[in-house]
């Protein structure tokens, strides 16, 4: 697995990535027609990218308030010692009302966007996450409306083929005490 590196993807998996994120139901040979491939092949750069990571995995993408999930918000977290974090983190990984846990920067730990049934399931769920040991504070901003919500990762630019080959493999350099060939 690739951890923390930039995995380089050349076009093909790019098209391949924007593919799958746009319509991760579509068949490897209609895939394949779009990028020109053939069905194997995409199934191959897909256990490529999966295997490193880049993939992490295929879910159903739901309407919260169509399944009455109505409240959404964003709650920043204070932790009074930084050791407490991760215990924090852990236990947030088990409230499935966190959609997503963030360490950030500025005047909370960690932000945290949660969508409940409704405002007395989030004031509900700010009373366990205030009883927290370590939390010194919160401060909730409850989402009014949404105008945009992404779920797509959009894909920086790709590199000249040239720069990925030369951050691939560096190039050594000769060995001063090695006899060079004449």
């Amino acid at each position: 697995m690739n951890l923390g590196e930039t995995y380089v993807l050349d076009g093909i998996d790019r098209q391949l990535l924007d593919a799958l994120q746009t319509d991760s139901k579509r068949s490897l040979k209609e895939i394949g027609a779009a990028v020109g491939l053939s069905a194997p092949s995409v199934m191959e750069r897909v256990r490529k990218l999966e295997n490193a990571g880049v993939i992490r995995g295929y879910h159903a993408l739901l309407d919260a308030r169509k399944v009455g999930l109505d409240t959404s918000a964003f709650i920043g977290v204070s932790v009074s010692n930084p050791q407490q974090i991760s215990e924090f983190e852990i236990w947030v990984e088990s409230i499935p009302q966190v959609l997503e846990c963030h360490h950030v920067t500025g005047g909370h730990t960690l932000l945290l966007k949660v969508k409940t049934q409704n405002t007395a399931d989030l004031e509900k769920l700010i009373s366990r996450i205030r009883s927290m040991e370590g939390v010194a504070g919160t401060e909730t901003m409850v989402v009014l409306s949404t105008h945009t919500e992404r779920v797509e990762v959009a894909l920086p630019p790709c590199e000249p083929a040239s720069e990925a080959r030369r951050r691939k493999r560096p190039r050594r350099k000769p060995d001063p005490a090695t006899p060079r060939p004449s």
